[in-house]
């Protein structure tokens, strides 16, 4: 059987060179230096600690009226606590979109493997069907002539 040369799909390498390229662009000092205080800001103790912070303020906002107290409750407390609730929400819900992006992933670098690998088997069924068929040729050829052999023998 001859040596059958396989080529994989060029996307194989483009797809490593992607992930590799995207790992990439998040180790500069700006994006790390966001993605800390992020990291910082987006979780519950600084809510805690948001919350408390707004608490302060909160016996003047209920001395100095209705309209205080509302702009205390507007101004203060919901964006101080919430910016930090909404954050780590984002977080989690990202966590799991990442979780599910990644097994996505590696789904399809597995059905790409599978892929290459049928691909391989299809060009190695090709080569054997065609030895086959030169096979059944030559037989053919080769009963041909006995066939003719015979034939003159029973003649002669």
């Amino acid at each position: 059987m001859e040596h059958i040369l396989h080529i994989p799909h060029p996307h194989l390498e483009k797809r490593k060179e992607f992930i590799k390229k995207h790992r990439e662009q998040l180790s500069g000092f700006n994006n790390r230096l966001a993605v800390g205080i992020t990291n910082i800001v987006g979780t519950m103790w600084c809510a805690y600690a948001f919350g408390i912070l707004a608490l302060i303020s909160f016996p003047e906002a209920i001395r100095s009226g209705t309209s205080a107290l509302i702009a205390w409750v507007a101004q203060t407390f919901l964006q101080l606590v919430l910016l930090s609730i909404i954050m780590v929400g984002q977080k989690v819900a990202a966590e799991k979109s990442d979780r599910q992006l990644e097994q996505t992933y590696l789904d399809a670098e597995a059905i790409l493997q599978i892929n290459d690998d049928m691909h391989k088997l299809l060009k190695t069924n090709h080569v054997l069907t065609e030895q086959i068929n030169e096979l059944v040729r030559r037989n053919t050829d080769l009963v041909e002539q006995i066939n003719k052999l015979v034939c003159h023998k029973g003649q002669g």
